[in-house]
């Protein structure tokens, strides 16, 4: 019985929620990149624009976990679900940082959700 009452209370969109960034993290590459746009100017190269203003491109995303550009492009999509970072385009590139309200939320979706 107590597996069934755990069931029905983690149903819905807690549960999605939850799933979404527990996949998000499981990713060793994906939870170093969250590490490394925690202080991106210690981590990566000055650019054009302001990494404080528009995050990180994801070139240097990709240079530095050494992946290739479609792998960056789908580790920063699956972030980007789990509403862990934000997005800005800017011309052929896009600009990564982290969303500091959705991870500061996190412990109160984990209280929530279990």
């Amino acid at each position: 019985m107590p597996i069934l009452r755990y069931t029905v209370l983690m149903a819905g969109s807690h549960l999605d929620e939850l799933l979404d960034v527990c996949k998000a993290l499981a990713n060793p590459t994906r939870l170093q990149i969250m590490g490394w746009l925690r202080d991106p100017a210690e981590y990566f190269a000055p650019q054009a624009d302001p990494m404080e203003e528009v995050g990180v491109c994801v070139k240097q995303i990709q240079e530095k976990a050494g992946i290739s550009q479609s792998t960056a492009s789908q580790f920063m999509a699956v972030l980007q679900r789990a509403r862990l970072v934000e997005s800005t385009r800017i011309g052929q590139w896009t600009y990564y940082r982290r969303d500091d309200s959705r991870i500061a939320g996190l412990p109160e979706l984990l209280k929530e959700s279990l």
